[in-house]
């Protein structure tokens, strides 16, 4: 297939495990029974493969393929395969990232759902630019069409949300932007407009939405009002969509979930003996014809309602389960869905064989949590509850889960899998051992959360998985054998390396502080530069701009006798305690040396996780004669003025390096989580003297370092001493200027001081 001819698309605009594929009748299950995990999710697979194998002929940002790939993302987190994550890449890409022209209208909002979704898992910029771009000049700029009534003046109306439709493709968009960038802006537009939406459209007798204003006059053959199966669906998937990413303890949630229940109600009793609803809610009799993407969409939202517990499991599971093989019915052998009702036909007539991309969404999002359904019923799983404490937004915080707090009668750590509470999607996670060489007693996932939010994830036997989806690896540590032994690490946002005693032997390089690496992509590039060699130089992923020479670079530390800072050599050895995908960790060794009297000698344990510029360095001391050390850990200085920031009460300093050419800025900090700096200090006396050419003239990696600016603490031999050390780059999007630096380094060290907080729910 053309890398660029993905989910319901041609050609791109200018602008594991391998489950075996079953014939419907060996993947729907009978009615009243629920299937096996495998059963649905090759079925959903073989759906989605023949979509992608033609794809639709609608625009490429149109709301026809947003729907679709609302689907293919749900499966997407749940599949082996990652071929599914990868379309959506793809298609993204091919767009350019852009949602449709139309800066009001719904429709055209609707694909920004799976930007962001994919922002969510990488974490890159440019996948959310256009679409906040757009969403900002809303805000700025709002519609003055204050009518939702459409009569005689859709054109008009359709700049606000005046269709029930516009709820799926609309809202959803908003909220997931909201939760990408922790704009609470985006969140009170989507909440705001919502509402206003389903007070002109809601009928709160019928407990079912009007399609339009045009509509509330209009009655059915047998004397009913027309409901629309379709638009209720898109009503009920857009609010399971909505309050995925509504937080928990928002005031208007209570309201939401009161109408999802009411809507819930109405539309189990609509269902018919088949299983499946009809294009009209209220007379089905004069439609007679099977219909397949309002019945996928009611399917999603009531399995969703069944496995939230906002919807009485034995009151609705039977009509999922009554539903899921209907539709599975609607599939041929080759993938194809059928019976979905063509955009603008008549719902009484249409052919019975014809598909949609839209229908295939509904269908995909359907089968995610039946899915869900049946994992849960074929292994109960065991809830936790983590909370963040604070009163800010917190982005992909690291949750560590120690295996003697995990309940008895889980699997082991390694078997585990974490479950996302809102969705059927398997989030990222790694099990990991204290020492790298033991049993692992760490279970890690990553999760974002609103100020004060507690969210419900699900850790699930992976046996009762039919697949594991394969991990996004953010992280990656190695010793470069084929360069002097170097040890390097990175996350997905900065890289660092460290010199092995082999360097003064090949190179003369007598250093113990700790380089930088600056990243432009949210990839891995230590292989890459140590491969290409010509790191210094940025051929579009980043490069090495940073002069540590004999300083203490990025957070090196050393033991200060109030004069002079005593420093070790290069590491002797290292030990790789664990690489991603989450968390790289890794020890090193060196050997003693000589600290204005006393011999030191020192073990750095370091570890970096995924979505961090900051890494966590452990230090554990041995010293000859008594008393604590005097540490100093420093951050490099050029020459310039490059602003500094110290912040003795709250333990951290920050620095932002003068421009080098247009190689832009390079900012470090040291935090000292357990407070107790005693005050900073400026060391040059182990810096080479310089002459007035080399501190104007700069080499491949700037000019060089003149200065170590130390932040002064005490160290007990034998005990931890532990320090955050990290940097950013002002031409990798994060970090435009010193003040943007300095904010991610205060609230980092604001979350190290409240940490999110874990409970089990009870079975």
């Amino acid at each position: 297939m053309n890398p660029y001819s993905v989910f319901g698309r041609a050609q791109a605009p200018a602008c594991l495990f391998v489950v075996a594929l079953l014939s419907p009748a060996g993947w729907g299950a009978p009615a009243g029974n629920a299937p096996a995990p495998a059963q649905v999710l090759a079925g959903m697979e073989r759906v989605a493969d023949w979509q992608l194998a033609h794809p639709s002929a609608h625009p490429a940002t149109d709301w026809t393929q947003g729907a679709g790939d609302a689907g293919v993302m749900a499966l997407a987190g749940i599949s082996g395969d990652p071929r599914y994550r990868d379309a959506m890449l793809a298609m993204g890409r091919a767009n350019h990232w852009c949602p449709g022209p139309r800066l009001f209208h719904a429709d055209d909002h609707c694909i920004g759902q799976t930007y962001a979704e994919l922002y969510l898992l990488y974490r890159d910029p440019a996948m959310i630019a256009p679409l906040r771009q757009k969403f900002d000049t809303v805000l700025a700029d709002p519609s003055q069409e204050v009518d939702l009534d459409v009569v005689g003046r859709y054109d008009k109306a359709q700049k606000n949300w005046a269709w029930c439709d516009a709820l799926f493709m609309a809202p959803p968009a908003w909220m997931r932007l909201y939760a990408a960038t922790g704009d609470e802006r985006y969140l009170n537009f989507a909440v705001k407009n919502w509402w206003r939406t389903a007070d002109y459209l809601y009928d709160g007798r019928e407990h079912l939405f009007f399609r339009d204003s045009s509509y509330f006059s209009k009655r059915e053959a047998n004397g009913a009002k027309v409901f629309w199966s379709r638009g209720n669906g898109w009503v009920m998937a857009g609010l399971v969509r909505l309050l995925q990413y509504l937080p928990a303890n928002h005031p208007s949630r209570p309201r939401f979930e009161a109408i999802f229940r009411d809507m819930a109600g109405a539309v189990l009793a609509c269902q018919q003996q088949d299983g499946l609803w009809r294009s009209s809610m209220l007379d089905p009799k004069s439609y007679p014809l099977r219909e397949t993407s309002g019945s996928g969409f009611f399917t999603y939202a009531l399995a969703w309602g069944v496995n939230q517990r906002l919807l009485d499991r034995a009151e609705f599971e039977p009509a999922v389960l009554n539903a899921w093989p209907a539709l599975a019915a609607c599939v041929d052998p080759a993938g194809r869905l059928s019976h979905v009702q063509p955009i603008g036909a008549d719902p009484k007539k249409f052919s019975e064989d014809s598909t949609e991309v839209y229908g295939v969404g509904a269908f995909l999002l359907a089968g995610s949590e039946v899915y869900r359904m049946a994992v849960f019923k074929d292994r109960a799983p065991r809830a936790i509850e983590v909370t963040n404490p604070a009163a800010f937004h917190r982005e992909d915080e690291t949750v560590e889960l120690d295996a003697a707090g995990i309940p008895s009668g889980c699997p082991a750590t390694d078997r585990l899998a974490v479950m996302d509470g809102e969705s059927s999607r398997i989030v990222d996670s790694q099990a990991c051992s204290p020492d790298g060489r033991g049993a692992p007693d760490k279970l890690l996932f990553q999760a974002s959360f609103a100020p004060g939010e507690t969210r419900t994830f699900h850790l699930v036997d992976a046996g009762a998985l039919a697949a594991r989806p394969q991990p996004i690896v953010k992280t990656f540590v190695r010793q470069i054998a084929e360069r002097s032994n170097d040890i390097a690490w990175e996350s997905d946002r900065i890289a660092h390396r460290m010199y092995q005693l082999q360097l003064i032997q090949d190179e003369g390089t007598v250093s113990s502080g700790i380089d930088v690496w600056c990243k432009r992509t949210r990839g891995l590039v230590v292989n890459t530069f140590y491969r290409v060699g010509d790191y210094h130089n940025d051929h579009g992923l980043g490069l090495d701009d940073y002069h540590v020479s004999r300083s203490r670079g990025c957070g090196g530390l050393g033991i200060w006798d109030g004069n002079r800072l005593y420093v070790s050599s290069n590491y002797r050895s290292a030990r790789i305690i664990t690489t991603g995908p989450l968390r790289s960790e890794f020890e090193l060794t060196y050997d003693a040396w000589d600290a204005g009297g006393r011999r030191v000698s020192e073990v750095k344990r370091i570890r970096i996780d995924a979505g961090s510029n900051m890494s966590r360095v452990e230090s554990l001391f041995t010293a000859g004669g008594a008393g604590p050390l005097r540490v100093g850990a420093g951050i490099a200085l050029r020459p310039g003025d490059g602003p500094v920031v110290r912040n003795q009460a709250d333990g951290w300093m920050t620095y932002w390096q003068p421009a080098d050419r247009d190689r832009g800025n390079i900012g470090c900090a040291v935090i000292l989580p357990d407070g107790g700096i005693e005050g900073f200090a400026s060391e040059s006396a182990t810096l080479a003297k310089l002459t007035p050419k080399q501190l104007t003239t700069p080499d491949s990696e700037g000019l060089p370092s003149v200065d170590n600016l130390l932040a002064i603490a005490r160290a007990e031999p034998g005990r931890p001493f532990v320090e955050w050390i990290g940097a950013g780059w002002s031409k990798s999007g994060d970090f435009p200027d010193a003040n943007s630096w300095e904010a991610y380094v205060r609230r980092f060290n604001e979350r190290l001081h409240e940490p999110l907080r874990v409970a089990w729910d009870n079975p």
